[in-house]
């Protein structure tokens, strides 16, 4: 009894100070810095940061965050995301990549579109090998999904092949199956194309009983592997116009909620309660809005909202920014600069680095061309 009474002093004692993080440059030459990813590439138990820039995919090392070259120059246009994750339990990610980023291409996928498995070479060669897989045009955004003893890639494009202004055939989701094998064949399924502008998705559930939340130009679909079959349903968003970033987080009654940029690369973050449905709109003033990052940051058993946008608004003002919820919901809330116009946000994770519990926030800048760890001090 004496725990249930301490909780609301002790909720509004850490609400009434402001946020601490510490901010520390990785790198500031960066080219665009598409897509992050974290994992331990090195298998020295710490995990390290993966960016895919414009031309090559790098990463930094935990502990003394040098930088080192995967590889570049994959395909004549740009890279454009990455999936990191250990699926064979060796303590060192699998690494996948997503090329040839040319959106306004939405039929040849020899001019638009690619897809790379990374093999590694042993320990005494540091180059990598890229594994081609089949591809759609438009490959946009990846991720690593398990469900039961198998992983797969999920890769979803922006358009659907022949696509102009987001209508035409809708978007072919593709989910590899990951090989015994890498170096050989990769068998692949088109797992749901019935959506447009499909611009970003999040991975929820259990370990071993992964599912997706699909974000696009319709709202947001779950999408999961029942059986043999992948099977796939709206989910009932109230005054949504359409979905660019998405991610779920918990309440503090053990339900959850969605994080969403609405529309695609735009103005307002929204958040809904997926159990009596509610809609709150948190902030309005998002320009190109890009990123979300969904944690407890400050450890009050409940999630608190990231958000990074990469233009000046109207107030002149671009970066990121953290949303509190005040009683466990948004029904009330705070906001807190994490960085005020330093980060042109292009992507945005969140990861205990170091091991303390605490999650930092992990943010690429595009206009900025800068890598930045905001190291979790609260």
């Amino acid at each position: 009894m004496l725990n249930f009474l301490l909780l609301p002093f002790v909720f509004a004692f850490q609400l009434a100070e402001t946020p601490k993080f510490e901010t520390q440059i990785l790198d500031s030459a960066i080219t665009i810095g598409y897509g992050l990813a974290i994992g331990d590439v090195d298998g020295d138990g710490k995990d390290d940061i993966l960016l895919a820039d414009k031309k090559q995919i790098v990463w930094y090392r935990n502990g003394d965050w040098k930088k080192h070259l995967i590889i570049e120059n994959l395909t004549e246009s740009d890279n454009v995301c990455i999936a990191a994750r250990d699926l064979d339990g060796d303590g060192r990610v699998e690494i996948a990549v997503g090329a040839q980023w040319n959106p306004g291409e939405t039929s040849d996928t020899a001019k638009s579109g690619a897809v790379f498995f990374l093999l590694r070479s042993d320990d005494h060669n540091p180059k990598w090998e890229a594994k081609p897989l089949h591809h759609e045009p438009t490959t946009h955004r990846m991720r690593w999904v398990t469900v039961g003893d198998k992983h797969y890639l999920v890769v979803v494009p922006l358009h659907g092949r022949g696509n102009a202004n987001g209508a035409g055939a809708g978007v072919k989701v593709i989910a590899y199956e990951y090989p015994n094998n890498p170096a050989g064949d990769w068998a692949y399924a088109v797992i749901d194309e019935s959506m447009h502008l499909t611009h970003n998705l999040d991975v929820v559930g259990e370990s071993k009983s992964e599912s997706i939340l699909l974000g696009g130009k319709e709202g947001v679909k779950t999408i999961e592997k029942i059986g043999e079959d992948w099977q796939n349903e709206s989910v009932d968003l109230p005054g949504n116009g359409g979905v660019g970033e998405l991610r779920r987080g918990r309440t503090a009654n053990e339900s959850h909620f969605l994080a969403t940029i609405e529309p695609m690369h735009g103005t307002n973050l929204v958040v809904y309660d997926l159990k009596d449905k509610g809609r709150i709109q948190l902030f309005d003033q998002l320009k190109d809005g890009h990123s979300l990052a969904v944690a407890d940051f400050l450890g009050l058993g409940f999630d608190q909202i990231a958000v990074g946008w990469r233009m000046p608004n109207e107030a002149s003002e671009m970066g990121i920014k953290l949303f509190i919820p005040k009683n466990g919901s948004f029904s009330e809330f705070e906001e807190f600069w994490i960085d005020k116009n330093g980060m042109a946000c292009e992507d945005l994770q969140a990861a205990d680095l170091n091991g303390d519990g605490k999650p930092e926030l992990i943010a690429s800048g595009r206009a900025t061309k800068n890598v930045k760890i905001y190291w979790n001090k609260n």
